[in-house]
């Protein structure tokens, strides 16, 4: 995977950023397991994690920071090691 504005790649783990008609998504990808990070298009609402990107909402947390430690918790890697496309760096609130 190529690494732009909208991906990224560290070790075992990618991260690519979409947007949907209705939401921001952060989606990373380790020995295929996905990890989702959520937040509403307009960019002000609660980060929702999900075990993929149409999966159920595990939890909402209001820092980006705590939704990627949770990201990364399901994924069996730590935080630091989540690379994070330039264009998702605004996620949170």
């Amino acid at each position: 995977m190529s690494e732009d504005a909208t991906t990224a790649e560290a070790g075992s783990v990618t991260a690519e950023y979409r947007e949907t008609e209705t939401e921001r998504l952060l989606v990373f990808r380790r020995d295929g397991s996905e990890a989702v990070v959520a937040q509403n298009i307009e960019g002000y609402a609660m980060l929702k994690v999900r075990d993929g990107p149409d999966g159920d909402e595990l939890e909402r947390y209001y820092g980006f920071d705590m939704a990627l430690d949770h990201a990364g918790e399901l994924l069996g890697v730590s935080p630091h090691d989540l690379p994070v496309p330039e264009a998702a760096d605004d996620m949170g609130m």
